[in-house]
C-alpha cells in the first residue's frame, strides 16, 4: 500500500508541476515532468507501483498537453503516446531489474558472511577441543610417568607428556580470540618463556626476531617443535651453567621458509654428526622436517651453533 501510495503521490507531484509551468513549456514536451516521477517509484516501490505511475502520467498528459482537450484519436497522438510507452517501459525495465538484483546481491552477501561467520566459530570450537583431546593424552603420559618405577621409562613418558602439551599449545595459539591467524614471534615467546621457566634459567635471554609471519595449520606444529627443541639443547648443551643468550628467527626466501635458532654458547661437541646423532629429540626433528618436505642441519655458528630448518613455503 505504501508504494501505490508513494505512486500516486508521485504522479500528482508530477501533474501538478506540469500544469504549473504549462505556460513555460513549448510545444511538445508533454511528458517532461513525468519521466522522473516514474523512475522514482520504480527505484523506490518496484513494478507495480511504477505500472500504475505510469499509465496516470499517460492519461494525465493525453488528456491535458497532446492534441486536442480530451482523449484525441490521431496518428500524432498516438505517436507520442508510444514514444511514452516505449520510454517508460524501458526506464522500468533497468531501474527494477537493476534494483531487484541489487537486493538478490545484498541478500547473498549477507547468507555468505552469516555461513563465513559459523564457518569460523566451529573451526574454533574444533580446534579448541583438539588442543582439550590432546591435553588429555599429555595428562595421561604425566600420569603414567608418576605411578612408573623404572627411570628410563619415567623419563621418555615425562618428555612425551611435555611434547604432546606442546601441540596442544600450538593448536591453541594458532588463532587469536578473533579467529585471525596469529604471528609466529607472538606464539615463539609464550613457548620459550615457558622452556626458560621449566629449565629455571633466568640468565638465559631468548630474542625473537624476524617473525611476524604467519604459520598454516600444517606447518605449526612442526615448526614450533623443532624451534623448541633445539631451543632446549642450547640450555642443555651450549648453555649448560652460564648466561648466554638464543637468537631465534623466521624468515622467507624466495618459495622458502626459514627457521634459525642460534646460540652463542660453546658450540657443537668433536665429531658431532647429526646423521648419526641417538638423540631422540632431534631425531624427531628429523623426522618433522621430511613432514615438510624440507631439511633440518645443525652447524657451528662462530660462536655457538646455528640450527636452521629450510622447507617450501605452505599455501594458507
Amino acid at each position: 500500500m505504501l508504494g501505490y501510495g508513494l505512486a500516486v503521490g508521485a504522479w500528482l507531484a508530477a501533474f501538478l508541476l506540469r500544469a504549473g509551468l504549462a505556460d513555460w513549456f513549448p510545444p511538445g514536451f508533454p511528458y517532461l515532468t513525468f519521466f522522473p516521477a516514474v523512475v522514482v517509484v520504480a527505484y523506490f516501490a518496484g513494478l507495480r507501483p511504477a505500472i500504475l505511475t505510469s499509465v496516470l502520467s499517460g492519461l494525465s498528459a493525453w488528456w491535458f498537453w497532446i492534441g486536442a482537450p480530451g482523449f484525441d484519436w490521431s496518428v500524432a497522438t498516438g505517436v507520442a503516446l508510444g514514444f511514452f510507452a516505449f520510454v517508460v517501459a524501458v526506464d522500468i525495465f533497468f531501474i527494477v531489474g537493476m534494483t531487484s538484483a541489487t537486493r538478490d546481491l545484498e541478500e547473498e552477501v549477507k547468507r555468505s558472511t552469516a555461513l563465513a561467520h559459523s564457518r569460523d566459530l566451529l573451526y574454533r570450537e574444533l580446534q579448541h577441543r583438539v588442543s582439550n583431546n590432546i591435553q588429555v593424552v599429555s595428562a595421561l603420559l604425566k600420569l603414567e610417568a608418576g605411578i612408573t618405577s623404572d627411570t628410563q621409562a619415567k623419563r621418555v613418558l615425562n618428555e612425551a607428556a611435555t611434547r604432546t602439551a606442546l601441540i596442544a599449545k600450538v593448536q591453541r595459539g594458532l588463532s587469536d580470540a578473533d579467529g585471525r591467524a596469529t604471528p609466529f614471534d607472538e606464539v615463539a615467546r609464550d613457548l620459550c618463556a615457558d622452556a626458560l621457566a621449566a629449565a629455571a634459567r633466568e640468565d638465559v635471554v631468548v630474542d625473537v626476531r624476524d617473525g611476524r609471519l604467519t604459520l598454516t595449520a600444517e606447518e605449526a606444529t612442526p615448526v614450533m617443535l623443532t624451534m623448541l627443541e633445539c631451543v632446549n639443547n642450547a640450555l642443555e648443551h651450549a648453555l649448560p651453567s652460564r648466561a648466554g643468550r638464543i637468537e631465534i628467527g623466521l624468515s622467507e626466501v624466495g618459495q622458502e621458509r626459514v627457521l634459525e635458532v642460534r646460540d652463542d654458547g660453546q658450540g657443537l661437541s668433536a665429531g658431532f654428526d647429526l646423521n648419526k646423532t641417538r638423540s631422540l629429540g632431534l631425531n624427531i626433528v628429523r623426522g618433522l622436517a621430511g613432514q615438510l618436505g624440507g631439511q633440518f642441519l645443525i652447524e657451528p655458528g662462530h660462536p655457538g651453533v646455528r640450527a636452521t630448518l629450510t622447507y617450501p613455503r605452505q599455501e594458507s
